[in-house]
């Protein structure tokens, strides 16, 4: 790891829509619902620091494509990158050194996982997640708009959430807590980039995240 990277820390909160059925395979390293997984990627960072810039509040959203079962490192992701327009240059460089994985930390073993890069783009993101999880939602005006909704059914107790600890594919990392959901609107329109679907009824879910580094 270069000298250059300082101590970082980033916690907060991720979340995604998928093409799988409700529960998503993946998150339990099994192979995708339909063989192929496609998704969005959304991580609001709460509080966070890259040396001495402040990163707090600031949203990335990714868009990814891959065949078969990531974990098992017989397949590796597409993927496109939005980062908040609103990052000055010393953010929008913190932020692209930690979610590319140059900066070491839990980013740098996904990186591995990652064969093909559709590009980094700066834009308007808005994310949203209720103080009690009962929904998460993500929006880049023109190209994205998703919204999910807590997992419930007839057993599931008033305001509990349906979830899953230390899940074996974790999208975050270890030891984290996942909390199912199902896609009301999951629309992606970016045919330029090659990510283009519009679906609803899907899987989501939410988790916390924190990492540092390097």
């Amino acid at each position: 790891m270069s000298a250059s990277i300082p101590k970082w820390k980033l916690s907060g909160d991720f979340f995604d829509f998928c093409k799988c059925n409700i529960p998503c395979p993946c998150t339990f390293a099994q192979t995708p619902t339909y063989g192929d997984c496609e998704d969005v990627l959304a991580y609001h960072i709460k509080s966070g620091y890259y040396g001495e810039t402040s990163l707090d509040g600031l949203n990335l959203v990714a868009l990814s494509y891959f065949k078969g079962n990531i974990w098992e490192g017989n397949t590796k992701a597409s993927i496109a990158s939005f980062v908040d327009e609103r990052a000055d240059q010393q953010q929008r460089e913190a932020l692209q050194k930690i979610f590319t994985g140059k900066a070491g930390g839990f980013m740098a073993q996904v990186a591995n996982l990652i064969e093909e890069d559709r590009g980094l783009y700066f834009a308007p993101i808005k994310l949203e997640v209720a103080d009690d999880l009962s929904y998460w939602s993500a929006e880049i005006p023109g190209k994205l708009a998703a919204r999910a909704e807590a997992l419930t059914g007839p057993m599931t107790p008033p305001g509990k959430r349906v979830q899953t600890l230390n899940p074996p594919g974790s999208e975050v990392g270890p030891g984290t807590v996942v909390t199912w959901g199902k896609a009301m609107t999951d629309e992606v329109n970016a045919p330029e980039i090659r990510f283009e679907w519009k679906r609803n009824g899907r899987s989501s879910k939410h988790s916390p995240f924190e990492w540092s580094g390097p």
